[in-house]
């Protein structure tokens, strides 16, 4: 749960590292790039913890399932928040395919 929990942390700064810019179109790039390098930081102060603890619990590849999905849920949240897009059919579509695909990497022979 704390590899979770550490993943759900670093994915919120990730997205707002690679996103809150776009309502600002004003600022110069070289701003924007210094500015989202320094939320960046928060978000490797918590991936690196969650990847050196999941590598105990779960295989690389499941680590990095569950790093996606989290991301994606992130995403559809800020995304909704932050712009106001509302996430559509096609989109819960494909997500349910990504549950699917995570459940086939679980899935133990």
């Amino acid at each position: 749960m704390k590899t979770i929990l550490l993943l759900i942390c670093s994915n919120i700064f990730m997205t707002i590292a690679w996103y809150w810019h776009l309502k600002f179109r004003e600022y110069p790039v070289f701003l924007v790039i210094v500015i989202s390098w320094g939320i960046a930081f928060f978000e490797y102060c918590f991936q690196v913890p969650a990847n050196r603890i999941g590598s105990y619990e779960f295989s690389i590849t499941q680590l990095k399932t569950i790093q996606e999905i989290i991301t994606l849920v992130v995403f559809c949240i800020f995304s909704y928040l932050y712009f106001g897009q509302k996430i559509g059919f096609n989109q819960l579509i494909g997500f349910g395919f990504l549950v699917l695909a995570a459940y086939f990497i679980f899935k133990t022979n």
